[in-house]
């Protein structure tokens, strides 16, 4: 790396020295990466490489099999929780509270029935005539039918004063979170189908239908339709007297006419070689990446790649 570094650290500086402000370069258009949201097959690639495709247009579509299922899982939970809402705004039905009342007089029935029995046994054991044992079972059956008749009079009462605010926040908030879940489900699934994120031309698709590429890896690489621009490195002597908005002329191979634009960005770090603790030699090898905007719409025709030579309007240092 550091060998082909110094080859085109002296390339740049034999064209600096014909002219001392113009520098080889190429065209460029700025590229856009998109990336597989998941690790599912790709079935279709509707566009090839080379083709021109507007935003929002479709260019990988990954399987969708697995997302559809758990898209419909996520709307199932997502109703269920609604009805759940619906249920408690609307309370409990009159039928409902007609039944609890019924369980309600049956529990208060068995209530006095074991009390009256209880009541009997107590008394035939204060005459010997029962064993203290059967009338203790009756005192017990007693205390459970009083439980009971407790236990039904407070669900009545609770049909009774109807559902609870602190219930209903709670079922909202499922609802809520259910739906926030098919929301971010919905999301996912839409990201199976890549799209251009605007207008631009497809430079690579580096898997084919098929194949399955891992989370996170590149499966589409696009080239903007905006106006290029030159690449260009500028060698470390010329580097102070380069700022963004420095003027340049542009000269493409095979092209008869001349471009004017001006620098629109350079790097502040140096390339190809290590920029800590150099000499005045080391430094002098050194070189910083620029990128030089057009000024003329007609270079937005002219394909990427191509060879350029670029003469900088260089100020003082």
């Amino acid at each position: 790396m550091r060998r082909a570094g110094i080859l085109l650290t002296v390339l740049l500086t034999g064209c600096a020295g014909r002219d001392g402000s113009t520098l080889p370069g190429t065209l460029e258009r700025d590229r856009i990466e998109l990336v597989a949201d998941t690790n599912e097959f790709i079935v279709t690639l509707p566009f090839t490489e080379g083709s021109t495709v507007k935003a929002g247009e479709v260019i990988v579509v990954q399987d969708r099999a697995i997302s559809s299922a758990t898209l419909d899982s996520a709307r199932a939970q997502l109703a269920e929780a609604e009805a759940r809402v619906e249920e408690l705004k609307n309370g409990p039905r009159s039928t409902t509270i007609r039944a609890s009342v019924a369980r309600r007089d049956a529990a208060r029935a068995q209530r006095d029935d074991a009390v009256r029995e209880r009541d009997r046994l107590l008394g035939l054991v204060a005459r010997s005539l029962v064993s203290k044992s059967e009338a203790d079972r009756q005192v017990a059956l007693a205390a459970t039918a009083e439980a009971n008749l407790r236990e039904a009079e407070a669900d009545l009462h609770e049909l009774q004063e109807g559902t609870r605010s602190e219930q209903l926040a709670q079922a909202r908030q499922a609802a809520d979170s259910a739906r926030a879940n098919l929301a971010s489900m919905q999301t996912t699934a839409a990201r199976l189908e890549v799209r251009a994120p605007v207008d631009s031309i497809v430079d690579a698709l580096p898997y084919h239908v098929g194949e399955k590429p891992p989370q996170g890896a590149t499966i589409a690489v696009l080239l903007t339709n905006k106006a290029p621009y030159a690449r260009i490195h500028v060698p470390e002597p010329m580097r102070a007297r380069v700022k963004t908005g420095t003027g340049a002329t542009i000269r493409i191979d095979g092209v008869q006419r001349e471009f004017r634009g001006q620098v629109r960005f350079i790097s502040s770090e140096a390339e190809f070689t290590p920029y800590y603790a150099l000499t005045t030699a080391d430094r002098s090898k050194l070189s910083f990446r620029a990128e030089v905007a057009f000024d003329d719409a007609a270079a937005s025709s002219l394909p990427s790649g191509l060879p350029l030579d670029v003469s900088l309007e260089l100020g003082a240092p």
